[in-house]
């Protein structure tokens, strides 16, 4: 008899929901994972007496009532709106798209004015059949906004030039005729009170977890300690690229304190011309409204990645897609190992998403 029934690798939000609904079902858990902390990129650290989220900004949205009222199992949320800005050239716009970004570029005060502006616009320049994300966003927004709030900011964020990345990536722009600067149309929005840290602990309270622990250097090991497991890793790692590497993008963030109570009046000022090499400032106070004496602002870096490089999102594309399928025909066979997680199923998941994604996978191993 093995001496767990689930070795889940990965303390972040996929492992965490997995262990605790595993315990919960008297299953003996061990979870284990190669950072020096838990709760993955979720992870939050005090600093100036400030929570500040590590591995860029996360607020919680979702529009499912069961997974709003899971998460609250764990923390108190408080109302924070994701309510972003954007500055260009030292012009302020408001994010998503809508009435004070209209305004603001055109001077328009009637959603019939604005609607009207977009769509000569976007007659202008119509393309029957876009062949790159530029027509694309073009066709969707006309060339005012696409130019100013989209084209620097997505060719920064994939490091190509809009013309050279495909249409799909582009499928719409939230487009809003409305006074409104709440960035998510979901029911439920928020932040843990003191920080999504301390939401996972209480997760993975009674759950033995082994950190700065590496599965792949000792495999054999760690797969001898229990019938099952559950990776929540890079699913082509896992498989020691024997396909090829999977596309992902990775982050760099600088961090600093600043003797400053406010430096920009906002968590979030995306930066959206090309030339700043950052893609948004996170002032991390204003997540919860803190009125500490000092600040903490990261500036946040898109990058390449390559082995060995934190891999922050899959690149979905075709190609992409093509070849995580043979990971996962070779994932099935695997027999007693599940792979879940933004890495481990190469998606493109939000938090609830997440937690969505791990509930479904308790339900389909345990019961």
């Amino acid at each position: 008899m093995k001496a767990y029934d689930y070795l889940i690798v990965g303390a972040g939000l996929f492992g965490a929901v997995f262990a605790r609904e595993a315990k919960k079902a008297g299953r003996r858990c061990l979870v284990i994972d190669k950072r020096s902390h838990i709760a993955g990129n979720i992870y939050t650290k005090e600093l100036e007496g400030i929570q500040v989220h590590e591995y860029g900004a996360h607020i919680f949205h979702t529009s499912n009532k069961k997974v709003w009222q899971y998460v609250n199992q764990f923390a108190e949320f408080n109302r924070y709106t994701n309510s972003p800005v954007a500055n260009y050239k030292g012009e302020i716009y408001n994010m998503p798209f809508n009435m004070n970004t209209f305004h603001k570029l055109w001077g328009v005060v009637t959603p019939k004015e604005a609607r009207e502006k977009i769509e000569q616009q976007k007659k202008a320049y119509f393309v029957e059949q876009p062949g790159n994300l530029e027509e694309q966003a073009i066709n969707l927004v006309g060339p005012d906004v696409y130019n100013r709030l989209v084209k620097g900011y997505t060719e920064k964020q994939w490091g190509k030039r809009a013309t050279e990345l495909p249409a799909f990536i582009i499928k719409r722009l939230p487009v809003r005729f409305t006074y409104d600067n709440n960035y998510f149309n979901d029911d439920y929005q928020g932040i843990p009170i003191g920080g999504y840290t301390k939401m996972v602990e209480k997760m993975l309270e009674g759950i033995e977890v082994r950190l700065d622990v590496d599965f792949l250097e000792k495999r054999e090991e760690y797969k001898e300690l229990a019938d099952n497991i559950v990776y929540t890793g890079m699913i082509d790692e896992y498989f020691d690229y024997c396909y090829g590497e999977l596309e992902y993008r990775s982050l760099r963030f600088e961090t600093e304190v600043l003797d400053e109570e406010n430096y920009q009046g906002n968590a979030v000022v995306n930066y959206t011309e090309y030339e700043v090499p950052y893609t948004r400032i996170i002032e991390h106070k204003h997540f919860e409204y803190g009125t500490q004496e000092k600040t903490v602002v990261t500036r946040e870096y898109p990058q390449s990645w390559s082995k060995g490089d934190e891999p922050y999102y899959p690149v979905n594309d075709d190609r992409n897609a093509a070849l995580y399928e043979k990971y996962r025909e070779l994932a099935v066979k695997e027999g007693n190992v599940f792979f879940g997680g933004r890495l481990g199923q190469y998606k493109y998941y939000d938090m609830d998403d997440t937690v969505e994604s791990a509930l479904q996978c308790v339900e389909g191993l345990l019961y």
